[in-house]
């Protein structure tokens, strides 16, 4: 048994959190939100009431945030993380952020004694609830091994990728090919939808041939019937894919394809549309055709 924090208890964090719980972890978690936190202690963890209190006395200590100022204000700021944490202490950084953001946590983690880790997921709300995500690490290689018991309860692919802030460029190259495909899906059933195609037996053979993939998979079905609920919310992916474009232009890269895309997603949100699953991209494709 590890004494572990899980600081973010959304739509990805609560799920991945119950899994370390049911796992035979003592876990605390806290959350901004009040519900989420009673949540988590019906499923059995222990709600905290603040970042100080879910991490002190803990082991390792697991953040699933929002975007990088989040991160930097829970681990950095005052009764934060690194305040707050013993020396020795593992932080695996779960949460969406840019590179550079992720290298300066583990720098400043160092300094205190804590050791960081960035390990970014992929597998939306159904893989953390599964416990099946796909986890993207980077770090020491001692400190990657020392995190990954836990990692394996909520991943069935953990790969170590590299120093620290890896994981995080290759989750940004993970959100740039996602956001690509959902959007080539939407242009797609747009177009067999306008030819009369009936669209359930298209998207049968499609996923049997080269064209089938996961996010064919898993976004055709709501896609088609309309629900876009969120698993993973637009606002989200148009945070990442400006994540995607600063690392190319850090890197002097040109993804003309990758700019095309996260302006698609940037006008679904500026229409109101940030509160829906990246899915809804299909909405943005029947705008712009009239639909």
């Amino acid at each position: 048994m590890t004494r572990i924090a899980f600081i973010g208890l959304g739509i990805m964090g609560l799920p991945m959190a119950t899994n370390l719980v049911r796992a035979g972890h003592e876990v605390a978690g806290y959350n901004r939100g009040e519900a989420k936190r009673a949540r988590f202690a019906d499923a059995g963890g222990t709600a905290a009431g603040s970042v100080a209190e879910a991490v002190r006395g803990a082991e390792v200590v697991i953040t699933m945030l929002p975007d990088s100022p989040d991160v930097e204000e829970v681990v950095l700021g005052p009764d934060g993380v690194l305040e707050s944490a013993g020396a020795g202490a593992l932080l695996v950084d779960m949460s969406t952020i840019a590179p550079a953001t992720a290298r300066t946590v583990a720098e400043l983690a160092a300094e205190t004694g804590v050791r960081a880790v960035d390990a970014p997921v992929s597998g939306g709300e159904q893989g953390a609830i599964d416990g099946t995500l796909s986890i993207m690490v980077g770090g020491e290689p001692a400190d990657v091994e020392a995190a990954r018991p836990l990692l394996e309860v909520l991943g069935g692919t953990v790969v170590h990728v590299g120093p620290s802030g890896s994981g995080q460029t290759v989750k940004a190259a993970n959100q740039l090919v996602v956001a690509g495909t959902i959007q080539l899906v939407a242009e797609a059933l747009t177009l067999l939808d306008a030819q009369g195609v009936e669209l359930r037996s298209a998207v049968e053979v499609l996923s049997g041939g080269l064209a089938g993939s996961a996010i064919l998979d898993r976004k055709a079905p709501g896609m088609l019937a309309r629900r876009f609920a969120p698993g993973f919310r637009v606002d989200l992916h148009h945070k990442d894919l400006g994540i995607v474009l600063d690392s190319a232009r850090e890197a002097g890269v040109v993804i003309p394809l990758g700019g095309a895309v996260a302006q698609l997603m940037a006008a679904l949100r500026a229409q109101g549309d940030g509160h829906l699953d990246h899915s809804a991209l299909l909405l943005g494709v029947e705008r712009l055709s009239g639909k």
